[in-house]
């Protein structure tokens, strides 16, 4: 397997959203690898599986049943060999409270769930394309939530 392309995992519940997400980085022209899975648990076993090659950038939705993405993120959040993984949550919630609790527990962007087909591929390239080492670095609420 090459590694010179971005690995991507989603976990999101919403199997229309997984379809919109993978049909997104098919029509970008960025080199990458997107695996799916439906909730935080899968997400967490995967992450786990020792043939596992670790992804570069976790999209992470929040409102997910079996764990939801608090839960999924703190797991990550506190197991050292995860932590050159990149995190975006990726939810439809807005919620000040939601925003700042994933701030906390160490995500690394925040993304409201785009409307339409474009906004997403243009979120999805703007996040691929960021230089985590940097952006991780000065990481403050102010460059945590990207708007379009």
């Amino acid at each position: 397997m090459q590694h010179d392309s971005i690995l991507i995992t989603l976990a999101d519940d919403d199997e229309d959203d997984r379809l919109f997400f993978t049909d997104a980085f098919d029509e970008l022209k960025i080199n990458t690898k997107v695996n799916t899975v439906n909730n935080g648990k899968e997400l967490l076993n995967y992450l786990n599986h020792p043939d596992t090659i670790l992804p570069n950038i976790i999209f992470l939705d929040l409102n997910m049943p079996i764990l939801n993405g608090m839960g999924c993120l703190e797991a990550i959040k506190k197991n050292d060999a995860f932590k050159n993984i990149a995190i975006a949550i990726y939810s439809t919630s807005s919620s000040e409270k939601d925003i700042e609790n994933t701030f906390v527990l160490g995500a690394n962007i925040y993304i409201k769930k785009p409307s339409n087909f474009n906004d997403l591929k243009k979120i999805l390239s703007d996040v691929v394309v960021i230089n985590w080492q940097y952006h991780t670095n000065g990481l403050n609420k102010e460059n945590f939530l990207l708007r379009l």
